[in-house]
């Protein structure tokens, strides 16, 4: 893929997926669909889908707890998902007991988004004959690099970001995932990189603590996936 020219704003290629979708297209290799860093990806996506609703004014958290002030439906059916779970709670749980509970589904309803997009295919195969897989290979890889692009230009190359896109990298920041997006990048200077640009200010507050909420939580939930990674292999 050539080189992503600079850019400080969200292309009409990306907005169409969400921030979850757009985290799992990074983790999936184009050809063989296989998802990468998958104990790392699923709760990252589930931190997107808390973002993604704090951006559209549907919730806000407050004192580390998640509280819905507006159930409005988005008409996006993996965020709606996110939101009835949330408004649906009698006691308000905290932004990482969320991400535990949505990470569950919020890959596979991912993947249903992205398939009903058109950007991935879905492949089911037998490995050794007998146990089911599901492959995602690429099938229009038209956001994934509007994706690769915005990253390049904020994380690499200093652009302004937007909500959107900030939010992003604060994601993939506090689930460390920086190789997805930046595959033989020098770790370093992306990792410092995306550490500026998520402690920016960039976003409203109300959106801001959401986001620095999430990035918290997942911070902690891969400490114990690598963690127990370390310890069990």
């Amino acid at each position: 893929m050539e080189p992503p020219t600079a850019t400080s704003t969200e292309t009409s290629e990306a907005a169409s997926a969400t921030l979850g979708e757009q985290l799992l297209l990074l983790s999936l290799d184009d050809e063989s669909g296989t998802a990468r860093e998958p104990a790392k990806v699923a709760p990252a996506i589930a931190a997107a889908a808390l973002v993604e609703l704090a951006l559209a004014g549907r919730i806000d958290v407050t004192g580390d707890k998640v509280t819905v002030v507006d159930a409005t439906p988005l008409g996006e059916p993996a965020l709606d998902a996110a939101l009835d779970a949330v408004a649906g709670k009698e006691k308000p749980g905290s932004t990482k007991d969320w991400i535990n509970r949505l990470k569950t589904d919020a890959v596979a309803r991912a993947n249903t988004g992205l398939i009903e997009k058109g950007l991935v295919r879905e492949e089911k195969k037998k490995v050794l004959g007998l146990f089911p897989v599901r492959r995602y290979p690429e099938a229009d890889g038209s956001v994934e690099a509007a994706v690769r692009q915005r990253l390049h230009a904020v994380v690499l190359q200093g652009a302004a970001p937007d909500e959107r896109t900030a939010s992003l990298v604060a994601l993939l920041h506090g689930a460390k995932l920086h190789r997805l997006a930046f595959p033989g990048a020098d770790a370093h200077r992306v990792e410092a990189a995306m550490e500026s640009v998520s402690r920016g200010r960039w976003s409203a507050t109300a959106v801001r603590h959401v986001v620095k909420a999430a990035e918290d939580a997942l911070t902690a939930i891969i400490t114990v996936v690598v963690t127990t990674t370390v310890v069990t292999t």
